[in-house]
């Protein structure tokens, strides 16, 4: 009786410990839909270019793997199926990692790729995929109208839909995309230096929960809608955090910096309950960005404050 009674009550605890805290940074569980961050660093990565700064020093010599281009990933375990949500420089680090965490292994090629625009580190990934490298057949790109223009129009692009590397998928504003019964995504248009194409953010609905992804945007209150309105409809909130604050980049006018500074976001949500905020995990950090050293001041006091920072591999249940 009593070995009886000690089987149930491993039963029971095994049960607790699985099903408890599926968001943890090493948790193992995969659930029926997931997130998982894939980079969280600004568009020219870390160590960045010509950079002689303290932040890089030694990085060249013996870089940080686990600091890659901002990207998200998202596995349908139901339907056998796994996205990407931006093409960035690091995309055959992070397709492999989406793999290896998806239902399908031995298959790298996701099953979509979304973009938010054309800037460096959100689209030229897509490179990786043409003949001079993997020759991948009929990729799915979701992109808005005029990214997907750039992308016909301009090489080598043009090649890669020319040559069938990849298949555009033009979606529009603010409507929703059906990838299944229980996944759903909409594009989510913002403020930003469009150059080449307009810029979106993105709200991902699993069965469950629902995230929203808006990793660059000029200001918070240049867009025409409320930040604080949208964070309050999702479940996680993955925010543009490009730079701390103005120290980082020589003093300058933050008005004139067209991103929301990490201090300026927190100043802004300061009033939200301690709820919403541990919605909030800040991501694209630039490579001078403080908040990527875990044993920064900065790090901890945005941890103080009720917020998170993104860190790679984190998954996240929808």
């Amino acid at each position: 009786m009593k070995i009886f009674n000690l089987f149930f009550f491993l039963i029971f605890i095994s049960q607790g410990i699985t099903s408890q805290n599926l968001n943890s940074r090493n948790d193992s569980v995969r659930a029926d839909v997931s997130l998982i961050i894939l980079g969280t660093v600004q568009d020219g990565g870390s160590p960045h270019i010509g950079c002689s700064k303290s932040c890089c020093a030694g990085l060249f010599e013996e870089p940080d793997r686990n600091r890659k281009v901002v990207s998200l990933g998202v596995v349908d375990a139901l339907n056998d199926a796994k996205y990407l949500f931006e093409a960035t420089p690091d995309i055959s680090f992070q397709m492999k990692a989406l793999a290896q965490r998806s239902t399908s292994p031995q298959q790298e090629v996701p099953d979509g790729i979304f973009l938010t625009h054309a800037h460096i580190g959100h689209y030229t990934g897509l490179m990786y995929l043409g003949k001079e490298a993997m020759g991948a057949k009929g990729v799915k790109v979701f992109a808005m109208p005029e990214m997907k223009s750039f992308l016909e129009n301009n090489g080598p692009w043009d090649q890669l839909v020319s040559n069938g590397n990849i298949m555009i998928t033009p979606i529009g504003k603010e409507e929703e995309i059906s990838l299944s019964s229980h996944l759903k995504v909409i594009p989510l248009q913002v403020p930003h230096r469009d150059e080449y194409s307009e810029t979106v953010g993105y709200r991902i609905t699993g069965p469950n929960k629902t995230a929203l992804f808006i990793p660059d945007i000029n200001k918070w209150h240049k867009w025409e809608r409320d930040i604080k309105a949208e964070i309050g409809k999702a479940d996680y909130a993955f925010l543009d955090a490009t730079f701390y604050d103005a120290a980082e980049i020589n003093n300058r006018d933050i008005s004139e910096i067209p991103h929301p500074f990490i201090i300026e976001s927190m100043s802004l949500f300061k009033d939200l309950s301690a709820d919403e905020k541990k919605k909030i995990y800040f991501i694209h950090m630039n490579h001078t960005n403080p908040a990527l050293d875990v044993n920064s001041e900065q790090y901890s006091r945005i941890l103080e404050k009720g917020f998170n920072v993104a860190r790679i591999y984190d998954e996240f249940r929808l």
